[in-house]
């Protein structure tokens, strides 16, 4: 996916405008408190103590706030991004034209145009404006961006249509019945109105370390300043400020925009749009993922997978005749029919195929339920053909059809519904057939049967082919200990026969749009945290109520807006790299933290011994680092305390890697590597900055 143009001065204004404490203290408490001791330390500069001088509390308070601002930039630019993902998506809706009957004329109008009572003409691979009626035609319509059913339903005179369902094969005059806030698009918003997302485990915790943290230091610093008037002497207010601000975790405080930055940029490079950084933290805490099947992890569409024989006859007799009633053939069915012939290496002579060619074709309707070819010849050719066919051996069906195009006559092959073939054909009823019509129904799949003229050549089987590297995406979110779960508005049968292929754990089939917003209910009740991969308008209410909602791109206005990531490839599979970024930026967040605590404790000796000399000058000793003074060890510390986040960023943004193991281990590994470098770090950086401070004020080289 293409980057997206970044508005600078937009994400500066916004920037400015978060320094509003108002909005801070919603937002980033220990931001606030910081912010608030910058302005504690303007009224110092017009009453200056005997020790500190005034331009000492200006630079102060520059340095809190552009550790404040710092913070809120790094906010805004995530928060613009992830907009301007959102937005650039959006030009790929389109917008539904409708063919609206006025008198004896069609009109073109826009969808949103449309009022009751209105009548629109609906053909071969057009969407279905607004919700209405069947007045007039039959359609095949796919429903299965709505409901779930993978197969198309048959629509006749009277048959309710919904909004944005495709036509498949047919035409159809529909009635325009939907008003204002009850069609079947609006039940969905209205559904997902009432979806709302709470806050992430793994947040909530954090949130609440990071605060008690705050208070703990200052009711600490808040006690030492009266502790110390106590004994005669109270502290200057600047450096109690100061010592505060370095005891707070405003490290990770700092740095918690920037983690979420590099989750929107980083899943961007998967070509999947996050609305904002939350969400891709929220994958980290995720143990249950509930699939949409059509277009979701099937392809949404039936292919061919499988040719059975009938009789006398094999199977590539069956291929070879499917595969000449295909040619012409646009739908993808055809197409697959062809594909899975020629694969299987049962592609018919070349003579045949140029025959076909130009051959009759008989066109699927809804009404015959089958579709073929028509072969036409005049009398003999006057001599044999089968010197030119290098096809061997061939095949009875390809014999058949080569001796009839020498003696002069006709054949026809048609396939389609096996009820509608054994009518044309005049055969009442035949166990065999029967028997592979259930077989192959309880897999899921659905047979269409193959005739070559009075005669039943065979099957071919068709099915929603599972999208490609879903069954190794899910086998692996099992070795992660995640849940699966699959729902969908098909029939037991072909959900059982999915699941199982797929590799998922456990199904729901006949579900309604309710059902699946009671799934994830059930699942979030049962302490999961859950992730939903949908597509269609009835997944919307389940997507919006997740803590993690996944849309395909291909998928419905709906699904996307409810989602809180989509998915330009519309691959299943996506979800895999999705929560493995989440526990990574999860892992950053932990080593981070871990850093950011050690580093004030260490911060914690660089200020207090000048704090404590100010009543009892004998604590000197604690100042082991042998910083000059006051001024210079506060200043150096504020300096450390601010310039450490920028420096962190890159680490924030590339993160600190996700490997699976026990909680222990990821433990272990953070005290080890972030944990001992966050308190060697101040130290060293600290002595640095003092050191730089003192010759640049004081001119005065102290080591």
């Amino acid at each position: 996916m293409r980057r997206v143009e970044i508005n600078w001065f937009r994400v500066l204004v916004e920037s400015v405008k978060r320094l509003n404490p108002f909005y801070l203290v919603r937002t980033s408490p220990i931001m606030f408190i910081v912010e608030l001791g910058a302005f504690f330390e303007l009224p110092l500069v017009f009453t200056p103590s005997r020790y500190l001088s005034a331009w000492f509390y200006i630079a102060v308070f520059v340095i809190l706030v552009l550790t404040v601002w710092f913070s809120t930039f790094s906010e805004s630019l995530s928060e613009h991004e992830a907009k301007a993902r959102v937005d650039y998506l959006r030009q790929f809706e389109k917008i539904i034209i409708a063919h609206k009957i006025v008198g004896e004329k069609i009109v073109e109008v826009k969808s949103s145009e449309l009022k009751p009572g209105d009548y629109v003409i609906v053909r071969q691979n057009e969407v279905i404006p607004q919700d209405g009626f069947v007045s007039d035609g039959e359609a095949f319509v796919d429903e299965s961006m709505l409901t779930g059913e993978s197969e198309p339903v048959l629509k006749r005179k009277g048959d309710r249509v919904i909004s944005g369902t495709r036509v498949v094969a047919g035409e159809i005059v529909v009635e325009i019945a939907a008003e204002p806030g009850k069609s079947y698009l609006d039940k969905m918003i209205a559904l997902i109105s009432t979806a709302k997302r709470g806050k992430m485990r793994s947040e909530v915790m954090l949130s609440m370390l990071l605060l008690g943290l705050s208070m703990i230091f200052l009711i600490v610093v808040a006690a030492l300043y009266f502790v110390m008037g106590a004994f005669g002497n109270y502290p200057d207010p600047s450096l109690m400020i100061s010592l505060l601000v370095a005891l707070m975790p405003t490290t990770i405080g700092g740095l918690l925009p920037a983690i979420g930055i590099s989750g929107v940029l980083r899943l961007a490079e998967h070509n999947v749009i996050a609305k904002s950084g939350k969400a891709v933290e929220a994958a980290g805490d995720v143990d249950a993922v509930i699939f949409d099947k059509t277009g979701t992890i099937t392809e949404g569409v039936r292919s061919a997978v499988e040719f059975i024989p009938l009789g006398n006859y094999s199977e590539r007799d069956v291929a070879v005749a499917a595969y000449l009633s295909a040619i012409g053939d646009s739908t993808h069915e055809g197409k697959s029919i062809i594909e899975l012939a020629e694969e299987k290496g049962y592609r018919p002579s070349q003579l045949l195929i140029d025959e076909a060619m130009v051959a009759s074709r008989i066109e699927y309707t809804p009404s015959r339920r089958y579709g073929g070819i028509v072969f036409s010849w005049g009398k003999g050719k006057g001599r044999s053909v089968f010197g030119e066919v290098k096809l061997a051996p061939l095949s009875r069906v390809e014999k058949e059809l080569l001796v009839l195009r020498e003696l002069g006559g006709e054949a026809r092959i048609v396939k389609g519904a096996p009820d509608a073939i054994m009518k044309l054909l005049n055969i009442e009823s035949d166990p065999v057939i029967d028997n592979i019509v259930k077989r192959v129904g309880s897999r899921g799949d659905t047979p269409m049967l193959v005739a070559f003229n009075e005669n039943l050549v065979g099957f071919v089987v068709l099915r929603d082919r599972l999208k490609k590297g879903i069954r190794e995406k899910i086998q692996e979110l099992k070795l992660m200990g995640i849940k699966t779960i699959m729902i969908t508005g098909d029939n037991p049968y072909t959900a059982e026969s999915i699941a199982r292929e797929a590799g998922i754990e456990d199904f729901y089939a006949q579900a309604k749009p309710e059902d699946k917003l009671l799934l994830v209910e059930r699942e979030k009740k049962n302490g999961h945290v859950v992730a939903v991969m949908g597509d269609g308008t009835n997944d919307a209410p389940a997507l919006a109520k997740a803590d993690v909602g996944v849309a395909m791109h291909t998928g419905t206005r709906p699904a996307k807006e409810a989602a809180n990531m989509i998915d330009l490839d519309s691959n299943p599979a996506r979800i895999v790299d999705i929560i493995k970024l989440g526990r990574s930026i999860l892992t950053t967040r932990g080593a981070l933290t871990t850093f950011s605590i050690m580093n004030d404790i260490a911060k914690y000796f660089t200020i207090l011994p000048f704090v404590i000399s100010t009543v009892f000058p004998q604590a000197g000793f604690l100042n082991f680092l042998n910083l000059y003074n006051t001024v210079t060890a506060v200043l150096a510390t504020m300096i450390f305390n601010a310039i450490i986040i920028p420096m962190l960023v890159p680490l924030a943004v590339k993160g600190a890697g996700f490997k699976v193991s026990t909680y222990k281990k990821l433990l272990a590994r953070n005290l080890l590597v972030y944990g001992l470098t966050g308190a060697i770090i101040p130290f060293i950086a600290i002595k640095l900055l003092d050191t730089a401070v003192a010759w640049a004020i004081y001119g005065v080289v102290h080591w």
